[in-house]
C-alpha cells in the first residue's frame, strides 16, 4: 500500500529495497514521525500509534480516517480548478473545517515542489509550485488509507511523550529530520528550524532509556560522525546508500549514505549485516 503524500527524506525507498528489515514480530507498531507514513502503510499494523509535532500533517491522518468522502470532494474542486494563479490562492487561503484543511494540505503537497512541507516564520506554509500538475492519482485509494488508520492512535506532539510511552512487544521505527552538530549535511537548511542539535540528542537519549525496555527500534538518521557518536554505545549502526536528489545545490545530490540504527530483539537472533548484503549488493550492481 503506497503512501497518498509526497515527503521530502520518505521512506518508500527503504521498503523497496531492504523489504526484510520489517519482516519483525510485533504487538504494537510505533511511529513518532510519521511523515508519509511509507513503513505504517507497508506494515498495516492491527494496533498502532502514529504521531507527529506537526498539526496540519495529523489532522490529515485525521481527517481522512473520520470522513475520507469529504477530504476527496474538496480535493476534487483542487484538481478541476488546478493552474498556478489557484496553486497560489489556496496556498494563502485559511481553511476552517478538518476536511477542507485536509485537502488543502494533499493538493498543496502534491502540486509543490518535491513534496517538500515548509513555513516561514509565521508559520505559513511558503513552498512554491513544484513541475506536477496531477492531484488525483488513478491509484489512490483514500477508503483503504481510511480502514488502515481505523485502529490507529493519532498523536498530535513531541517525540519524546510517544518514546516515553514505549513498552515490550513494540516495533519502533523512528525518522527524524536529518541534522548534524556543524550543519554540514545537504539537507540541513530545510529543517534546521524544526530540529535542532539539541533534539538529535534528545532523541537518542530517549532512544536509549528504552533500550531495555524489550522493544525493538529502527531508526535512520544522517550517517554522519556526530550522528554516530550519539548511538554508537548502545545500538548498531550501519550504513546504506540511496539517491539523493532533494537539495538545491547540485553537489548534494546524487548517491549518499544513510544510517540504521538497530537496537532491540528483533536483531539479537539475525545477522545484521546479512540483512542488509543482498540489497547493498544489487545496488552497486545498478551502479555499475
Amino acid at each position: 500500500m503506497k503512501p497518498f503524500l509526497k515527503w521530502a527524506g520518505g521512506k518508500r525507498w527503504l521498503v523497496q529495497r531492504y523489504p526484510h528489515l520489517f519482516d519483525v514480530n510485533f504487538d504494537r507498531y510505533v511511529e513518532p514521525f510519521i511523515g508519509s507514513g511509507a513503513i505504517f502503510f507497508h506494515l498495516q499494523p492491527d494496533q498502532s500509534i502514529i504521531a507527529d509535532v506537526n498539526p496540519a500533517l495529523m489532522n490529515v491522518y485525521s481527517s481522512l480516517r473520520r470522513d475520507y468522502r469529504r477530504v476527496l470532494t474538496h480535493l476534487s474542486k483542487h484538481a478541476r480548478n488546478h493552474c498556478d494563479a489557484y496553486y497560489y490562492e489556496i496556498r494563502s487561503k485559511i481553511f476552517r473545517s478538518d476536511a477542507s484543511r485536509a485537502a488543502q494540505f494533499l493538493y498543496l503537497n502534491r502540486t509543490c515542489w518535491n513534496g517538500l512541507y515548509r513555513e516561514n516564520l509565521r508559520g505559513q506554509f511558503n513552498v512554491p509550485r513544484g513541475t506536477k500538475d496531477t492531484v488525483i492519482f488513478d491509484d489512490d485509494d483514500f477508503a483503504a488509507v481510511s480502514e488502515a488508520l481505523a485502529s490507529a492512535k493519532i498523536i498530535t506532539g513531541d517525540f519524546e511523550k510517544v518514546i516515553n510511552g514505549v513498552r515490550d512487544g513494540d516495533f519502533v521505527f523512528i525518522d527524524p529530520p536529518y541534522t548534524v552538530k556543524h550543519n554540514g549535511n545537504g539537507f540541513i537548511k530545510y529543517n534546521e528550524s524544526i530540529f535542532s542539535w539539541n533534539d538529535q540528542v534528545r532523541l537518542a537519549e530517549a532512544i536509549k532509556s528504552k533500550a531495555r525496555s524489550g522493544a525493538s527500534f529502527l531508526a535512520t538518521n544522517a550517517y554522519h560522525p556526530t550522528v554516530i557518536d550519539l548511538y554508537k554505545r548502545f545500538a548498531t549502526v550501519m550504513p546504506v546508500e540511496r539517491t539523493s536528489i532533494l537539495s538545491g545545490d547540485k553537489s548534494y545530490r546524487g548517491k549518499t549514505q544513510e544510517a540504521l540504527i538497530l537496537i532491540g530483539s528483533a536483531w539479537k537472533d539475525r545477522e545484521v549485516e546479512s540483512l542488509l548484503r543482498p540489497a547493498i549488493s544489487r545496488w552497486h550492481q545498478s551502479m555499475s
